[in-house]
């Protein structure tokens, strides 16, 4: 990694940082954390990905697997630098901190810590300015105090919900614990987009859930709608982006797309 910050010595700061959230699972998170960094990167951006996941969705779907330099839990638990424990990935300006299974142990472990919702926000503040232009935080499918160290840390909530049965399920909760974080904890944080995810274009219900969520958020919610595709769902298991194992599908265009919008809003 040290000929990578020699590289990144003269780039811009840190613009924002993005919490990936939803408590409910297989919504497409760690794919949306995978493959919008994917682009980013591919558009010039220096990305980070975090993952505070402790199954690892998105280390392993990055092609990635820890090295003896740690992990996240070395990161909340041990004070260790994220640049420290940031490997890089296949794509050019993409890296990750990678989770493992010992983040169950932090999630206890954190309980009784001083400080407990604030171990990311100050390790990203010890993230040198210059390596990365975003940091996208790759969420577990719970409010727990991983999700709620990464609500802490983050500048705004990316919030992926998939077009099916019961879509909607849980997002007052999640609301209401956005709100709290922010009277609380951290007052800057703002839902800067929701992403409609497995839309299928077949059915009468994956049309009804999109105009359900576009009533709920406006125009927080992003004009690209991510297909339910095959290659999106095969590509983890090859650990790669689709932007390198199927970059002419239609997951790969929808992703595309989706890092024109993030780009475009700022």
């Amino acid at each position: 990694m040290s000929n990578t910050r020699e590289r990144r010595a003269k780039m811009p700061a840190v613009r924002a940082v993005v919490a990936i959230v939803n408590q409910k699972g297989g919504v497409g998170k760690s794919t949306t954390a995978i493959n919008l960094a994917a682009y980013l990167a591919g558009k010039g951006e220096k990305i980070l990905v975090v993952d505070m996941d402790p199954q690892g969705n998105a280390t392993s779907g990055l092609g990635v697997s820890p090295g003896p330099e740690g992990c996240m839990y070395d990161v909340l638990l041990e004070g260790k630098p994220l640049q420290d424990v940031a490997v890089e990935t296949e794509v050019t300006g993409l890296d990750v901190a990678p989770a493992t299974i010992n983040l169950v142990g932090a999630e206890v472990e954190l309980v009784s810590s001083l400080a407990r919702e604030y171990k990311l926000q100050r390790a990203l503040k010890r993230l040198p300015p210059q390596l990365y232009e975003k940091v996208l935080l790759d969420c577990p499918p719970s409010l727990d105090l991983l999700t709620l160290n990464a609500l802490t840390a983050a500048d705004e909530v990316l919030i992926p919900i998939q077009c099916e049965y019961y879509a909607l399920e849980g997002l007052t909760q999640l609301m209401q614990t956005i709100r709290m974080i922010r009277e609380e904890l951290n007052p800057g944080l703002e839902v800067g987009g929701v992403l409609l995810t497995m839309f299928d274009s077949r059915t009468n219900l994956a049309h009804q859930v999109a105009e359900e969520v576009r009533s709920y958020f406006g125009e927080r919610v992003f004009h690209t709608i991510v297909p339910r595709n095959v290659r999106l769902s095969e590509a983890p298991s090859f650990g790669m982006p689709i932007a390198l194992y199927a970059p002419r599908s239609t997951g790969a265009e929808a992703y595309s797309a989706v890092a024109d919008e993030v780009l475009s809003r700022g």
